[in-house]
């Protein structure tokens, strides 16, 4: 069934009937196109415009529709332009001509444009329930491991933190993650619905009914952004973007430290995988493709950006690319969100193994020359100091903590006997992040 075709005199070739169809992916908008078909009918009949008895037998026919295809009965398959005509197409078979009047008032613009509309709402915030499970987890193993480690810069040791607080960075990330995607929500909740083809209807239409039957806050203002508008998903693809940019620095770390040379972490078996001929191999394959999967929707990002930036308006073919872009980077960022609550959830933390890079690091220089500026020494000269302590630590295979106070005194007579209080690793914690941090 095709829902336009009066003014053409010849029919549409196969090559372009396939390559025009986008049943293929629109299909997963079968139930926002069914919702919001319902709250349609309920506005025409609300506005006299169809009769209550028209009304009743169009909404059981769309709900018919909508129980058969979730319970497997309804296939959404065949030589259908798109979602919208199979499901008048069904529609018509089972009511009868009355479905005819279902796309009173309606064009398949503004029909897309809720469809589409109410999908990236509802994903969104099924994003953002992940997050909070991810945000609790991570907060839940960060309390059970507040051990002493190294801190990187340059991937060097750097000072001494905490497990728990470097973990806590990524709840901190995604915070600001669940920020910018609550506000997409926001912005986005205004409903499409009546703005029909670009210039609205003729009919007395209550376009406040249906935004509030689906949900939205309001109608959008202008009919002609309403239909043509993206940005929506193009903010939510940049908020997934960002977002995976923070899982594929946890994931780096997380394979770094689950590695031989750190030592830090041990992901659990559930979340590993081995060799196929190297049978002591353990790999943090759930990591490594989150980390790879970044680059996925990055581009799908760039696919969306690139379809908008030179459409005119009101609605071009080209918008039929948005669909599968935002599928894609919905769905991988859903599983990555999931995959790695679980792997954060079973991750063994190895304090013991932190713990002596911790000792083999000269992560207490830095206090060390804090010492030396409380006794009134410059900061640079005290710099100095210590940099020529860490290199006789290293040509004599010792810390600075383990050094005597006799060999302090060969570098500056200003270290007394508290500088081993003072650059003790606990102590240290104590003055910096755990006094300032929760």
């Amino acid at each position: 069934m095709k829902l336009w075709g009066g003014r053409f005199k010849k029919s549409e070739s196969k090559l372009m009937e396939d390559f025009n169809s986008s049943l293929s992916f629109d299909r997963t908008l079968y139930k926002e196109d069914i919702t919001g078909s319902i709250a349609h009918v309920k506005m025409l009949a609300k506005c006299n415009i169809l009769t209550n008895e028209e009304r009743d037998s169009i909404l059981n026919g769309l709900k018919s529709i909508l129980s058969d295809v979730e319970e497997g009965k309804l296939k959404i398959e065949g030589n259908y332009e798109d979602i919208h005509s199979f499901v008048e197409s069904n529609l018509l078979d089972r009511i009868g001509d009355v479905a005819k009047k279902l796309h009173t008032s309606r064009s398949r613009n503004d029909q897309v444009a809720v469809d589409f509309r109410l999908y990236a709402k509802n994903k969104a915030h099924e994003v953002v329930e992940n997050i909070d499970k991810l945000k609790s987890t991570i907060k839940e193993k960060a309390d059970k491991n507040d051990f002493i480690m190294p801190g990187y810069t340059h991937l060097q040791r750097a000072q001494v933190v905490t497990f728990k607080h470097h973990l806590m960075a990524y709840h901190n990330m995604l915070e600001r993650d669940r920020k910018r995607i609550v506000n997409a929500i926001d912005i986005l909740d205004e409903s499409p619905l009546g703005c029909c083809a670009l210039a609205g209807t003729t009919y007395d239409i209550d376009r406040e009914f249906t935004a509030k039957e689906l949900g939205f806050k309001k109608p959008v203002d202008n009919f002609l952004d309403g239909v043509s508008d993206r940005d929506y998903a193009l903010e939510l693809l940049s908020d997934f973007s960002i977002m995976m940019m923070h899982f594929s620095r946890l994931s780096e770390e997380l394979i770094l430290w689950s590695s031989k040379e750190f030592g830090f972490v041990t992901i659990d078996d559930e979340f590993s995988t081995g060799s196929s001929i190297m049978p002591q191999k353990k790999n943090p394959d759930a990591a490594e493709l989150i980390r790879g999967k970044t680059g996925r929707v990055y581009g799908d990002l760039m696919s969306l950006l690139t379809t908008m930036k030179g459409i005119p308006l009101a609605y071009n073919k080209d918008m039929q690319e948005d669909k599968e872009d935002f599928f894609d980077a919905a769905k991988t960022v859903l599983s990555c969100t999931k995959i790695m609550e679980g792997m954060i959830s079973t991750l063994k933390v190895n304090k013991d193994r932190m713990f002596a890079a911790v000792k083999k690091g000269f992560l207490n220089a830095t206090e060390a020359a804090d010492y030396l500026v409380n006794k009134g020494m410059a900061f640079r000269d005290a710099h100095r100091v210590i940099g020529e302590i860490v290199i006789y630590c290293e040509d004599n295979g010792k810390a600075i903590e383990e050094l005597s106070q006799e060999e302090l005194a060969k570098f500056s007579k200003l270290f007394d006997e508290d500088v081993y209080d003072f650059i003790d690793y606990n102590n240290s914690l104590n003055r910096g992040i755990k006094k300032n941090l929760k």
